[in-house]
């Protein structure tokens, strides 16, 4: 598999968005885009912990059915979900039902009322420099940098659960704060400042 294709539609984009209709509409119009907002991050965080050991596929399939479970990630609303609400998520066959995991959405959650200046502006506070160019290759992109590293710190030293450097790298490609879409891929990003 080359790491850039050319889709039906006839433009190119990296291999991995070509693999089916729902990655080529999350790859053009989601990945990679800048995203802020602490409720917009939790989500994207809390699904990222979620798709750990499971296809990023399977979670964006479910992920109108996490909606609707954890009341569109609002994290006020599920910083005061107590044991009925474990039991109703564990019940709940549209989403990955996982005790630790759906735990941690929620301990997660009460950790990010926590921070003084917000989710966004923690996890940002890690968005490295700009590279001056797109990696040519899959080869290219790492799982783990020394950012991904310092983020999964800090959000443990907060007191947040499931995610460590690789989870926190996925989150920086999926909501901008990286690009690490291939050269020649058709999509164009906007600044992530």
């Amino acid at each position: 598999m080359t790491d850039l294709v050319i889709g039906a539609d006839g433009l190119p984009r990296c291999a991995w968005g070509a693999s089916t209709p729902d990655y080529a509409i999350y790859h053009d119009t989601e990945w990679g885009r800048p995203l802020r907002g602490d409720d917009a991050l939790y989500e994207r965080m809390t699904l990222e912990a979620f798709q750990s050991g499971l296809s990023w596929l399977t979670i964006l399939r479910k992920r109108p059915a996490f909606r609707l479970a954890f009341d569109e990630f609002r994290i006020q609303t599920v910083a005061d979900y107590d044991e009925t609400d474990v039991t109703r998520l564990l019940a709940d066959a549209g989403i990955v039902r996982n005790r630790a995991k759906i735990e941690a959405a929620i301990s997660n959650a009460r950790a990010a009322l926590d921070l003084p200046d917000g989710l966004s502006a923690l996890l940002w506070s890690y968005a490295p420099a700009p590279r001056p160019t797109r990696p040519a290759s899959f080869a290219e992109v790492p799982a783990i940098t020394p950012e991904s590293t310092a983020m999964a710190k800090a959000l443990k030293k907060g007191g947040f659960r499931f995610v460590g450097p690789t989870t926190a790298y996925a989150l920086m490609q999926a909501t901008g704060m990286v690009d690490d879409h291939i050269v020649g891929c058709h999509v164009t990003l906007p600044p992530a400042a």
